[in-house]
């Protein structure tokens, strides 16, 4: 089983994005001439997720967008923040954060409504994200003119740390943390 676990481990460690489990499963099975039984690989990633979860790691591995990534605990978020603010050139304009959080809320959503909602024009915004792929062309409206509509890809997901987009924030969460930094205190 020690073979195993370490192949898996290695193919956790050198994907660029969250690999799935059928994809771990269709590379050992090319490996080995065999099939591998899914529930095999299943468990060899719960052993490893514990081991990770040990203090004796800085990251360990995640859920995400349907796959497993290796990526860095919570509590070593602050120096891997500065490490990235470092590196901003690849950070998103807040013009593009908006057109992304409409794109994600409303989705699949026409560019037409996200301008309607931002209140300019989102082509820029719109590009930036199809060029990050962030987002991906969802389809057409049956509408006159048939535009395109766009919704959010899995590499969004990877981007925000999130397995679905069930997680994402909802509208009630935002007034809870507006209603918690209002001062009451009388001055």
């Amino acid at each position: 089983m020690k073979f195993l676990e370490n192949h898996i481990e290695a193919l956790i460690f050198c994907a660029a994005e969250p690999i799935k489990a059928r994809e771990i499963e269709a590379c050992l099975s090319e490996l080995l001439a065999t099939e591998v039984p899914s529930q095999d690989i299943e468990s060899v990633i719960i052993t490893l997720q514990a081991k990770y979860a040990s203090d004796d790691y800085a990251f360990q591995i995640y859920a995400l967008a349907g796959g497993y990534q290796f990526q860095t605990k919570p509590d070593f978020h602050a120096s891997v923040g500065i490490l990235l603010k470092h590196q901003s050139k690849k950070q998103l304009s807040k013009a593009t954060l908006e057109a992304l959080a409409i794109i994600a809320y409303k989705q699949p959503v026409t560019k037409t409504e996200v301008e309607h909602i931002r209140g300019v024009n989102s082509d820029y915004a719109i590009q930036k994200l199809l060029d990050k792929e962030l987002i991906v062309i969802k389809g057409k409206a049956d509408t006159p003119g048939k535009p395109v509509l766009y919704g959010t890809s899995p590499k969004f997901m990877e981007y925000f740390g999130i397995n679905s987009l069930d997680q994402l924030p909802q509208p009630k969460d935002f007034a809870e943390e507006a209603s918690t930094k209002i001062d009451t205190s009388e001055g």
